[in-house]
């Protein structure tokens, strides 16, 4: 792999960031804050960093079609606006399981929008077992439940052919793939395409790129790492200057640049004197750019570009 450049374009130390996702007509990053129960815009071309608080933790940001934003809400979906910052509870789930929150989330290529949920953390990647599940909310704000007994559902996103449907319930330490029918968004045949080793520690948020490979961001491993579901073969590793490394999604002008979130909560004095950029939001550039010329721009735009449907 040649060589790329880390940069930490995010200069504030969130507690648990997570959920990149690239605002095109902004020339903005969205990401969330859980435990800071914020969520934030940076503006590449400013560099102006604000944020609404929304009350609960917060989870996961995507796009509209209407406009503004989807976000989960602790067991809730829920419209944000940004200019009255102002939260619309869509829909509640998990209402028997009061110590649960939703996690990751991530809008399919037909505008569902796709999350699950995890029991309360006692620390970080510590709490009662299966307490969660998968969900998506529906264009008539009903929402299907896909399957319970999650630890802590997390990355997740769709081949290029929209056929596949990839996965991440953490504490399995497996990406796990699932065949995808885009026109009713159900799963079926679940496998695992790639598991975790030793020094990768926790898959956690995860994105894909425009040759059909999966990145995903290592909890206290430092690291994203790029595979080939095909394979199950790991192809490139990036090494941050943070150990919670957390999430990862394409932004920029092309879609060439690499945006990866990170953590500071759960680390001692010791730990933070020693990687002071815990929870910076971070730019990887170099390889990508070279790899994405000449490769379809549309196609990359399609798939990191999306909004649910209403």
């Amino acid at each position: 792999m040649s060589s790329v450049k880390v940069e930490s374009v995010v200069q504030h130390n969130c507690k648990l960031g997570e959920s990149p996702v690239w605002e095109e007509k902004e020339s903005s990053l969205l990401f969330v804050d859980i435990t800071d129960k914020k969520v934030y815009r940076w503006n590449s071309l400013t560099k102006e960093l604000h944020s609404v608080s929304v009350g609960a933790p917060v989870s996961c940001v995507c796009l509209r079609k209407s406009g503004d934003y989807m976000i989960t809400l602790g067991t809730q979906f829920a419209a944000l606006n940004w200019k009255n910052k102002s939260v619309t509870t869509i829909k509640h789930v998990d209402l028997d399981k009061s110590n649960n929150r939703f996690n990751d989330g991530k809008v399919d290529p037909a505008g569902r929008l796709f999350a699950g949920t995890m029991g309360e953390e006692i620390r970080p990647a510590v709490l009662e077992r299966q307490q969660g599940s998968l969900y998506t909310l529906l264009p008539d704000h009903s929402v299907v439940k896909h399957f319970d007994k999650v630890d802590i559902s997390n990355g997740l996103d769709w081949s290029l052919d929209h056929r596949t449907f990839y996965y991440i319930d953490s504490l399995s330490y497996s990406v796990d793939a699932f065949d995808y029918d885009l026109q009713t968004g159900k799963l079926s045949n679940r496998r695992s395409v790639y598991k975790m080793e030793k020094e990768e520690s926790i898959p956690d948020g995860m994105c894909i790129d425009s040759d059909g490979k999966l990145w995903v961001a290592c909890y206290n491993g430092g690291r994203v790492i790029r595979i080939d579901p095909e394979t199950g073969k790991r192809l490139q590793t990036v090494k941050l200057p943070v150990a919670e490394t957390t999430s990862c999604s394409f932004g920029g002008d092309d879609y060439s640049e690499l945006y990866v979130t990170s953590a500071s909560q759960g680390l001692d004095e010791a730990s933070l004197s020693g990687q002071p950029k815990a929870g910076n939001v971070f730019k990887v550039i170099g390889w990508f750019s070279a790899h994405t010329k000449g490769s379809s721009a549309l196609e990359a735009t399609h798939m990191w570009e999306r909004a649910v449907v209403w």
